[in-house]
This record gives C-alpha cells, sequence and structure tokens, in this order.
C-alpha cells in the first residue's frame, strides 16, 4: 500500500469516527492535513524515524510496538498522541482542519494505530523501503542500539 492509499485510508476513518465536527471534513483536505502532520520521511512517506525516536522520551513503546507487530493494536490516549507527535504538531493539524485540539487528538488516536500498522506490514510497505535505506534489518538495530544508549 503507497503512501497515498493509506492517507487516503486514514482520511476515510477519520470521517467516520463518532466525533460530529470530523464527519463533514473534506477528503482531500484530512488527507493533506494527515500527510503534512506524519511527512517527511526520507521516501516522501510517514516519518517512521521521528515518531520511533520519540518513542524513548515518552515510555510509549509498547503501544506503537503492538502497531508494527501482526497483533492487535493497542490504543493511544489523546494525550499519548500528543506525546508522540508533539504539541505544536497537533495543534496546527487541529488548526488546518478548523477542529478544536480535543477533536484533532480524537481522530488521530483512533487512525495512528491502524496507519502505522498497515504502513509497516507485508512485503514492499514502507517498513521494507525504510529498512532497505538503513542497510536492512541488522543496519536499523545498530540505528535503534545508539538510540536508546
Amino acid at each position: 500500500m503507497d503512501l497515498t492509499e493509506l492517507l487516503k485510508m486514514g482520511a476515510d476513518m477519520i470521517q467516520g469516527n463518532s466525533d460530529d465536527s470530523t464527519t463533514g471534513l473534506d477528503s482531500n483536505t484530512l488527507t493533506d492535513a494527515l500527510g503534512k502532520l506524519l511527512g517527511g520521511g526520507a521516501d516522501g512517506g510517514i516519518d517512521l524515524s521521528s515518531i520511533m525516536s520519540s518513542l524513548s522520551q515518552n515510555g510509549l513503546g509498547d503501544i506503537v510496538g503492538s502497531w508494527l507487530g501482526n497483533g492487535e493494536n493497542q490504543p493511544i490516549s489523546g494525550d499519548g498522541v500528543k506525546d508522540l507527535l508533539g504539541e505544536d504538531k497537533v495543534s496546527e493539524f487541529a488548526s488546518s482542519l478548523g477542529l478544536s485540539e480535543e477533536s484533532a487528538k480524537g481522530a488521530l488516536s483512533d487512525v495512528l494505530p491502524n496507519l502505522i500498522d498497515k504502513a509497516t506490514s507485508g512485503e514492499g510497505s514502507l517498513l521494507d523501503n525504510m529498512l532497505e535505506q538503513v542497510g536492512g534489518t541488522q543496519g536499523a538495530m545498530d540505528m535503534l542500539g545508539k538510540m536508546f544508549r
């Protein structure tokens, strides 16, 4: 699944959540806002390296780790989303969509586990591409080892 498909899937999920303030949002506007929020990766995709590097600072490693595996995705709270992505990014996301920060955090807590799970699952995934860029699994392990020292 490519990034555009992932972002559109995320936009559909946000439009279909239980928050009335997100159900009427334009799909393209949502897709663009998600791309700006999660973008910046080396391949123009989701910036998984920034998300992963913030884990050591905020204690969300087990939660986000569940999104990378094949098991059930653990939920993340709105405050967890703010800790993971940064208050500035969440505020900018909310502002770009005309949402309250609470609605934005709720929408992101609904969508992030599924987006990261899809981005990292299967051959040809964004994770496969990222691993290729850092020298495969061993390169990634070396990079993680340096981050957690």
